[in-house]
């Protein structure tokens, strides 16, 4: 697709979904960033994921954060649709949680967090023999972590995530309200939205995507195809200012600023407290009660360099469950590590590239896949 890249006279149009883990976008614009490294840029909240794809995609946004997944299945054309981004940098590690409905909670008896996949293969197995449905859990999109996680998860536990649950897409902002109305009984999501579910009363926190991969990489931050090549220099210095906010965030003396920016800018409904405890590295507790930590809290800084060799940990999952049949080269071209190393120049301290533990989406199948 040929469209011209933006200039001065236009800012750049960057979109993201409500999570925290936007929070590198949101901060590089509240503290004057992306001015300081030249560029303008225009912030859109969108619904959900499905709304920003077709945006990048088609025009109406020249950058956005993005699940890593999609990502790959946009440059495999899975989904039909086909769009080669430039991925620049990474914005963050963990940061999702799996929450249950009381009732489903309750089905399968006491248990901490994280809840071990054969208790709740348990549950549900005791529930087919009552002669009940498979229950209904919703990820934020199909081509996300979230998804890829959860599967492994239930087949962990000796599940077929296609038969033994009824997995179905809901936007994150909306997942607390799915589950406190009944259409739902659990799902995988990105902070602060489980924690706002658990805060209500709605849900029970049951584990965090990081005990299934610990440090996974979480969203990315991308441009629409053809952008880096046809304004590299402002592509530079976007990602610049995201890599400089993802160093801000990461210093433990500006999370109070961070939760109270987050919150005017993407989560005015919620209490500044439950962001602020997702930034410390904790899920809100039920109403009364206090917030638990979680072993691997989301990161910002350590998530910054875009790695293909991570990317490729997804499209392993992804060719497990034949959503994509892409080879590694097509698959994972939108990694561009040259164009994060050429911003990362511009930003002092330098942020140290992280890594997360081996992978087991790409360990060799469970019995339960034979």
């Amino acid at each position: 697709m040929d469209r011209p890249a933006p200039s001065s006279n236009r800012p750049f149009r960057i979109g993201f979904v409500p999570l925290t883990d936007t929070a590198p976008l949101i901060v590089a614009d509240a503290l004057g960033l992306f001015a300081r490294h030249g560029v303008a840029v225009t912030l859109s909240a969108e619904a959900g994921w499905a709304a920003l794809r077709d945006k990048l995609a088609f025009g109406a946004l020249d950058a956005a954060q993005i699940l890593g997944p999609l990502a790959i299945a946009l440059a495999a054309g899975a989904g039909g649709l086909r769009r080669r981004l430039a991925v620049t940098a990474g914005l963050a590690r963990n940061g999702n949680t799996v929450i249950l409905s009381p009732a489903l909670a309750q089905a399968i008896g006491p248990f901490a967090a994280p809840l071990d996949p054969h208790r709740f293969a348990e549950a549900l197995h005791a529930r087919a023999e009552e002669g009940l449905p498979p229950p209904t859990i919703a990820v934020v999109f199909p081509f996300s972590s979230h998804n890829y996680l959860l599967r492994h998860w239930l087949a962990a536990g000796g599940l077929d995530p296609d038969h033994d649950v009824r997995l179905v897409v809901v936007p994150p902002p909306r997942m607390a309200r799915a589950l406190a109305d009944g259409a739902i009984e659990g799902f995988c999501v990105g902070e602060p939205w489980g924690s706002h579910a658990v805060a209500t009363g709605a849900g029970r926190f049951a584990l965090a995507t990081a005990d299934i991969w610990r440090d996974h990489p979480e969203k990315v931050f991308a441009f629409a195809e053809g952008l880096a090549e046809r304004d590299e220099d402002a592509v530079i210095a976007v990602t610049a200012a995201v890599i400089e906010a993802a160093l801000w965030l990461d210093d433990p003396a500006n999370r109070g600023d961070a939760a109270r920016i987050l919150q005017e800018r993407a989560f005015p409904e919620l209490p500044r407290s439950t962001i602020a405890a997702v930034l410390e590295g904790r899920v809100a507790g039920p109403p009364g009660a206090a917030s638990q930590p979680i072993a691997a809290p989301i990161r910002f800084a350590a998530a910054s360099c875009p790695q293909r060799e991570e990317a490729a940990a997804w499209l392993a999952a992804m060719r497990r469950w034949n959503h994509a049949a892409a080879d590694d080269a097509e698959a994972l071209a939108p990694w561009c590590t040259d164009l994060w190393e050429r911003a990362a120049q511009r930003v002092s301290p330098r942020p140290a590239i992280g890594r997360a533990a081996p992978s087991p989406l790409i360990a060799p199948p469970l019995e339960s896949d034979a």
